[in-house]
């Protein structure tokens, strides 16, 4: 799953594509699950403009240096485009440190916290761990024992699981990958790519 920046790649994603769904025999109505799962699921966390007028979703790990590097570009744009709602798949890959802080993540909605703490998950400097993200989880502010048990919570595997098969099933070769309308793209991206990657999403709208 590891890729260096210089293997930064485009790629269609077959199951939102029309064209390739008619070549693998899917229908329309599987084709709209697909797209549902990736960009409006409701118990995905979103940040940005929940009601933007564009979407950019994001799968990353807390453990990838990537999406650290990746994540002050994201809220610059965010900052940058007020009408971006950007939609995140936890796909905890890196190992049970990054599945620990994907959860806590997850859990932190209940406080109403998740953008913070999602922040400052990917700002920490070292391995996402336990001790580490319990850290992190109280200078954001966070209540840590009820962080603690509400991550025990059945619906948060089930959205971690739900997340890491959808980056299966659409062919996702690791993260950051970043997806607008039609197309995706793997790697850190700048400011400015992905403001052309929604563009280009608006555009074919």
């Amino acid at each position: 799953m590891r890729r260096p920046l210089a293997a930064i790649a485009a790629v269609m994603i077959a199951a939102l594509s029309p064209g390739a769904a008619a070549a693998q025999a899917q229908d329309a109505a599987e084709i709209a699950a697909i797209k549902r799962a990736v960009f409006d699921a409701p118990d995905l966390p979103v940040m940005g403009n929940p009601s933007g007028d564009a979407v950019l979703v994001e799968f990353s790990d807390y453990n990838c240096g990537f999406c650290r590097k990746s994540a002050p570009e994201v809220a610059a744009f965010l900052k940058s485009d007020p009408g971006v709602r950007l939609v995140v798949h936890e796909i905890p890959i890196f190992g049970e440190g990054s599945r620990y802080a994907a959860r806590a993540a997850l859990a932190a909605r209940a406080q109403g916290k998740y953008p913070q703490f999602h922040r400052a998950l990917m700002a920490m400097r070292g391995k996402a761990e336990q001790a580490s993200v319990l850290r992190v989880a109280r200078e954001v502010g966070l209540d840590v024992a009820r962080l603690q048990r509400d991550m025990e919570a059945p619906e948060i595997t089930a959205r971690i699981e739900s997340s890491l098969q959808l980056a299966d099933q659409i062919g996702l070769v690791g993260t950051p990958s970043f997806i607008a309308g039609d197309r995706a793209v793997f790697g850190y991206l700048p400011k400015a790519e992905l403001a052309e990657l929604v563009a280009e999403a608006r555009g074919g709208k």
